[in-house]
Protein backbone atom coordinates (compact mmCIF):
# COMPACT_ATOMS: atom_id res chain seq x y z
CA UNK A 1 0.00 0.00 0.00
CA UNK A 2 1.30 3.43 -0.96
CA UNK A 3 1.55 6.12 1.70
CA UNK A 4 1.10 9.79 0.90
CA UNK A 5 2.69 12.83 2.48
CA UNK A 6 0.82 16.10 2.11
CA UNK A 7 -2.63 14.58 2.41
CA UNK A 8 -1.61 11.96 4.91
CA UNK A 9 -2.06 8.26 4.39
CA UNK A 10 -4.10 7.31 1.35
CA UNK A 11 -7.83 7.09 1.78
CA UNK A 12 -9.17 3.70 0.77
CA UNK A 13 -12.26 1.63 1.22
CA UNK A 14 -14.86 3.74 -0.53
CA UNK A 15 -16.58 1.80 -3.31
CA UNK A 16 -18.61 3.50 -6.04
CA UNK A 17 -19.00 6.57 -3.85
CA UNK A 18 -20.54 4.59 -0.98
CA UNK A 19 -18.90 5.51 2.35
CA UNK A 20 -17.61 2.88 4.74
CA UNK A 21 -20.00 2.40 7.66
CA UNK A 22 -18.93 2.59 11.28
CA UNK A 23 -19.72 -1.11 11.66
CA UNK A 24 -17.43 -1.99 8.74
CA UNK A 25 -14.73 0.29 10.11
CA UNK A 26 -14.81 -1.39 13.51
CA UNK A 27 -14.56 -4.83 11.91
CA UNK A 28 -11.59 -3.77 9.75
CA UNK A 29 -9.82 -2.12 12.70
CA UNK A 30 -10.27 -5.18 14.92
CA UNK A 31 -9.19 -7.66 12.25
CA UNK A 32 -6.17 -5.63 11.10
CA UNK A 33 -5.02 -3.85 14.25
CA UNK A 34 -1.51 -3.38 12.85
CA UNK A 35 -2.98 -1.29 10.05
CA UNK A 36 -3.81 1.54 12.51
CA UNK A 37 -7.01 2.30 10.60
CA UNK A 38 -8.83 5.62 10.90
CA UNK A 39 -12.17 6.64 9.40
CA UNK A 40 -12.60 10.16 8.01
CA UNK A 41 -15.65 11.29 6.07
CA UNK A 42 -16.57 7.69 5.37
CA UNK A 43 -13.14 6.73 4.03
CA UNK A 44 -10.54 4.48 5.60
CA UNK A 45 -7.00 5.70 6.22
CA UNK A 46 -4.06 3.65 7.48
CA UNK A 47 -1.41 5.42 9.54
CA UNK A 48 2.02 5.01 7.92
CA UNK A 49 5.21 3.87 9.60
CA UNK A 50 7.01 6.47 11.68
CA UNK A 51 10.59 7.55 12.25
CA UNK A 52 12.74 6.68 15.27
CA UNK A 53 12.46 10.27 16.52
CA UNK A 54 8.66 10.12 16.36
CA UNK A 55 8.41 6.78 18.12
CA UNK A 56 10.96 7.74 20.76
CA UNK A 57 9.04 10.91 21.65
CA UNK A 58 5.80 8.94 22.04
CA UNK A 59 7.48 6.27 24.20
CA UNK A 60 9.27 8.77 26.42
CA UNK A 61 6.17 10.90 26.94
CA UNK A 62 4.09 7.85 27.88
CA UNK A 63 6.74 6.84 30.39
CA UNK A 64 7.02 10.29 31.97
CA UNK A 65 3.24 10.71 32.19
CA UNK A 66 2.38 7.31 33.62
CA UNK A 67 5.07 7.33 36.28
CA UNK A 68 3.60 10.59 37.66
CA UNK A 69 -0.02 9.45 37.68
CA UNK A 70 -1.46 6.51 39.66
CA UNK A 71 -2.43 3.79 37.17
CA UNK A 72 -5.77 3.41 38.97
CA UNK A 73 -6.59 7.05 38.16
CA UNK A 74 -5.36 7.68 34.62
CA UNK A 75 -4.41 5.38 31.76
CA UNK A 76 -1.83 6.45 29.17
CA UNK A 77 -2.25 4.72 25.82
CA UNK A 78 -0.15 4.90 22.66
CA UNK A 79 -1.52 4.19 19.17
CA UNK A 80 -4.32 2.05 20.56
CA UNK A 81 -7.38 4.06 21.59
CA UNK A 82 -9.67 5.55 18.98
CA UNK A 83 -11.38 8.89 19.42
CA UNK A 84 -14.80 9.31 17.80
CA UNK A 85 -16.18 12.64 16.60
CA UNK A 86 -19.89 13.51 16.78
CA UNK A 87 -20.14 12.91 13.00
CA UNK A 88 -18.76 9.37 13.20
CA UNK A 89 -15.12 9.94 12.30
CA UNK A 90 -12.50 7.81 14.08
CA UNK A 91 -8.93 8.93 14.76
CA UNK A 92 -5.96 7.11 16.30
CA UNK A 93 -3.92 9.63 18.32
CA UNK A 94 -0.25 8.93 18.98
CA UNK A 95 -0.99 9.17 22.71
CA UNK A 96 -3.97 9.71 24.98
CA UNK A 97 -4.34 10.16 28.73
CA UNK A 98 -7.78 9.29 30.04
CA UNK A 99 -9.49 8.45 33.32
CA UNK A 100 -9.09 4.76 34.13
CA UNK A 101 -12.85 4.53 34.72
CA UNK A 102 -13.45 5.23 31.01
CA UNK A 103 -11.39 2.25 29.87
CA UNK A 104 -12.77 -0.03 32.60
CA UNK A 105 -16.29 0.57 31.24
CA UNK A 106 -15.27 -1.04 27.94
CA UNK A 107 -13.82 -4.20 29.43
CA UNK A 108 -15.70 -7.36 28.52
CA UNK A 109 -17.48 -5.73 25.60
CA UNK A 110 -15.17 -7.19 22.93
CA UNK A 111 -15.59 -3.90 21.06
CA UNK A 112 -12.98 -1.62 19.54
CA UNK A 113 -11.49 0.70 22.16
CA UNK A 114 -13.21 3.95 21.22
CA UNK A 115 -13.99 7.12 23.20
CA UNK A 116 -16.66 9.56 22.08
CA UNK A 117 -16.42 11.82 25.12
CA UNK A 118 -13.69 14.49 25.44
CA UNK A 119 -10.35 13.30 26.81
CA UNK A 120 -8.02 15.15 29.20
CA UNK A 121 -5.01 14.95 26.86
CA UNK A 122 -4.58 14.00 23.20
CA UNK A 123 -1.10 14.07 21.64
CA UNK A 124 0.23 13.89 18.09
CA UNK A 125 3.94 13.81 17.29
CA UNK A 126 5.12 15.42 14.06
CA UNK A 127 6.35 13.06 11.39
CA UNK A 128 7.44 13.69 7.78
CA UNK A 129 4.86 11.13 6.65
CA UNK A 130 1.87 12.80 8.32
CA UNK A 131 2.87 16.47 8.59
CA UNK A 132 -0.05 18.31 7.01
CA UNK A 133 -2.56 15.57 7.79
CA UNK A 134 -2.00 15.98 11.54
CA UNK A 135 -1.81 19.76 11.57
CA UNK A 136 -4.63 20.67 9.21
CA UNK A 137 -7.06 17.80 9.69
CA UNK A 138 -6.70 15.84 12.89
CA UNK A 139 -6.38 18.85 15.18
CA UNK A 140 -9.60 20.31 13.82
CA UNK A 141 -11.35 17.03 14.63
CA UNK A 142 -9.97 16.99 18.17
CA UNK A 143 -11.30 20.50 18.72
CA UNK A 144 -14.79 19.51 17.56
CA UNK A 145 -14.67 16.71 20.13
CA UNK A 146 -13.89 19.20 22.88
CA UNK A 147 -10.76 17.42 24.14
CA UNK A 148 -9.41 19.36 27.12
CA UNK A 149 -5.82 19.64 25.90
CA UNK A 150 -4.21 18.85 22.55
CA UNK A 151 -0.45 18.68 22.02
CA UNK A 152 1.71 18.69 18.93
CA UNK A 153 5.27 17.59 19.63
CA UNK A 154 7.95 18.28 17.02
CA UNK A 155 10.91 15.98 17.76
CA UNK A 156 13.17 17.60 15.16
CA UNK A 157 12.56 21.21 16.21
CA UNK A 158 12.37 20.02 19.85
CA UNK A 159 9.20 21.99 20.50
CA UNK A 160 5.75 21.36 21.93
CA UNK A 161 2.60 23.31 21.13
CA UNK A 162 -0.30 22.98 23.57
CA UNK A 163 -3.89 23.97 22.84
CA UNK A 164 -6.01 24.18 26.00
CA UNK A 165 -9.79 24.37 25.82
CA UNK A 166 -11.30 27.45 27.43
CA UNK A 167 -14.72 27.75 29.14
CA UNK A 168 -16.19 29.37 26.00
CA UNK A 169 -15.10 26.42 23.83
CA UNK A 170 -12.17 28.21 22.20
CA UNK A 171 -8.55 27.05 22.55
CA UNK A 172 -5.57 29.00 23.85
CA UNK A 173 -2.22 28.16 22.26
CA UNK A 174 1.16 28.02 24.01
CA UNK A 175 4.45 27.10 22.33
CA UNK A 176 7.31 25.60 24.34
CA UNK A 177 10.92 25.39 23.21
CA UNK A 178 12.33 24.23 26.53
CA UNK A 179 11.68 24.08 30.24
CA UNK A 180 8.61 22.60 31.90
CA UNK A 181 5.20 21.77 30.46
CA UNK A 182 2.34 21.25 32.90
CA UNK A 183 -0.79 19.71 31.36
CA UNK A 184 -3.80 21.70 32.53
CA UNK A 185 -6.04 18.64 32.79
CA UNK A 186 -3.49 16.54 34.70
CA UNK A 187 -2.71 18.45 37.91
CA UNK A 188 0.73 17.87 39.39
CA UNK A 189 2.20 16.42 36.20
CA UNK A 190 5.38 18.07 34.89
CA UNK A 191 7.12 17.22 31.61
CA UNK A 192 10.68 18.43 31.12
CA UNK A 193 11.23 19.00 27.40
CA UNK A 194 14.96 18.46 27.69
CA UNK A 195 14.30 14.97 29.08
CA UNK A 196 11.65 14.24 26.47
CA UNK A 197 14.05 14.95 23.61
CA UNK A 198 17.23 13.46 25.08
Amino acid sequence: MRHGGIDGPPAVGETNGVPVTEETYERVALEDFGGQWELLRGRLRSKPGMTVEHNDAVTMLAFFLQRQIPIDDVTVGTNSARTRTPKGDYLVPDLVALPRAMSVRLKGSERLETYGEPLPLVVEVWSPTTEDYNVTEKFAYYRTRGDAEIWLIHPYERTLVAWVRQPDGSYSETRYAGGEVRPAALPGVVIQLESLFR
